[in-house]
């Protein structure tokens, strides 16, 4: 009998273009059901978890590494890993995952999912609502906005919103989603790109201590929000020197970057400024890895173009991750897992009893991306040390939910209880106090269980590489 779980894993592995044979290296324990839902989402969270797993022992071989022992990877560490934010604490407080305008509301023909976390999302919903930004989130104003989304069907809602620079779409059914050309732009992707661009040299790595084989690279890290910053963490976690950079006019909101971004040192600079932008130009010389979170196109009028970045840095290893993939009309589209979740039809699959559109018990689009983000990262590097080659990867959020909907194989419905997370958790201090957080999901063999340090404050480091 075919193990679902055991085909996932080889599925990540095989579209990370990775020796099929190490995929059986991977030993699996707990209950198949620690994310339950329709889909096979637990299958997909350990495929992702032990895909990077893998690549990591792929890059300690290729830096003269011995890895013996099974990469084990436990369904429970997996399932408190990819809900963390439900399990951060910060002094014993914890965090709401969505803010009040963050929902599924009824429109006059169907349901529209929102997005209103960060405040210029929140005032560019409301302004095309034609409703006061300076409102507070109380009743009153769930109120106004649920009228005003009821009266309109959801496909003008989902424009009338994008169009003012906000977050909304139309919660779609599997068919519809498929008949859309923006389905047929990601079925047309791979799940992951990887590939080497062009010719370089190879550049053979130094030994790194077993267990992190990603010591002494280092890692620009301009990403946002989830998915990234989960690729860059778990880089972190072996080794990696990780700065994040991010513009001092977009906060990223404090929660979101406790619960990300342990392991790195995080920088703020305006590219804009020309003084900022020589500093940046400094980093990126002394990169040896550069991932990006924005839309399609967002970055290259800063010269963070693949096409800019190989003429100046040929054999840097570039992996871009989007929420709609490189092509089609929704390309240059804001998005979030949350909404992929209820455009691609996976909220209709996982629609509630009281028929409400569900979601899956975790962001597995956001946190499955990002392990397979971190694991073609890892192949990249072990490639070039051994063949050389200027390589880049490419995800998107759209075609992880293609994976889980229509090509990982189908397991029995799950519904039971998530697993108790606290031998899962660990706490410890950290400049905004004592936390409570979820561990990472696997650790190689003779490496870290936990990252090296805590969060930093955001943007309380200097823009500067420390010395090698």
């Amino acid at each position: 009998m075919v193990n679902p779980t055991t085909e996932a894993i080889r599925s990540a592995w095989a579209a990370l273009g990775g020796d099929p044979a190490a995929a059986t290296a991977v030993r699996t324990a707990g209950p198949a059901g620690a994310l339950p839902a329709r889909l096979p989402a637990t299958d997909l969270a350990v495929a992702c978890v032990a895909a990077a797993g893998l690549a990591g022992l792929e890059l300690a071989r290729a830096r003269g590494a011995t890895t013996d022992g099974p990469l084990t990877v436990d369904t429970r560490a997996v399932a408190v890993s990819f809900t963390s934010d439900r399990h951060l604490r910060v002094a014993g407080q914890a965090f709401s995952g969505f803010a009040p305008l963050s929902r599924f509301w009824p429109t006059a023909d169907g349901w529209v999912r929102t997005h209103a976390n960060y405040p210029h999302h929140r005032r560019r919903l409301l302004a095309a609502l034609d409703l006061d930004p300076a409102r507070p989130d109380d009743d009153a104003l769930t109120a106004a906005v649920g009228e005003r989304l009821g009266a309109r069907p959801a496909a003008e809602v989902e424009q009338r919103v994008t169009a003012a620079g906000g977050l909304a779409v139309a919660a779609r059914t599997p068919e519809e989603w498929d008949a859309h050309p923006q389905a047929a732009a990601v079925a047309a992707e791979p799940l992951v790109r990887l590939r080497a661009d062009a010719p370089a040299p190879a550049r053979p790595a130094p030994p790194a201590p077993p267990g992190l084989p990603a010591t002494g690279v280092r890692v620009l890290d301009l990403t946002r929000v989830i998915a990234g910053p989960v690729a860059t963490r778990f880089l972190a976690l072996l080794g990696a020197d990780v700065l994040r950079v991010d513009s001092p006019g977009l906060p990223e909101l404090e929660p979101q970057h406790l619960d990300t971004d342990a392991g790195k040192r995080s920088t703020l600079l305006d590219l804009g400024r020309d003084a900022d932008r020589a500093r940046f130009t400094a980093l990126l010389a002394d990169a040896d890895v550069v991932v990006t979170g924005y839309r399609p196109g967002a970055l290259d009028r800063w010269g963070l173009s693949p096409e800019a970045l190989r003429r100046h840095h040929p054999d840097l290893v570039v992996a871009r991750l989007s929420a709609w993939g490189g092509g089609g009309p929704w390309a240059g589209r804001r998005s979030f897992d949350s909404l992929v979740q209820a455009a691609t039809g996976i909220a209709d699959i996982e629609r509630r009893p009281d028929g409400v559109p569900g979601v899956l018990p975790a962001q597995a689009l956001d946190h499955g991306t990002g392990y397979l983000l971190a694991a073609a990262v890892l192949r990249a590097l072990a490639r070039r040390a051994v063949d050389g080659g200027a390589w880049t990867a490419e995800l998107s959020l759209a075609r992880t939910a293609r994976w889980l909907r229509q090509e990982l194989p189908a397991g029995p419905v799950t519904d039971g209880a998530p697993p108790d997370p606290d031998p899962w958790c660990a706490e410890r201090d950290s400049p905004a106090g004592r936390l409570r957080y979820a561990l990472p999901p696997v650790t190689l063999p003779g490496g870290r269980r936990d990252w090296a340090s805590p969060p930093t404050r955001w943007g309380g480091d200097p823009p500067a590489w420390p010395a090698r």
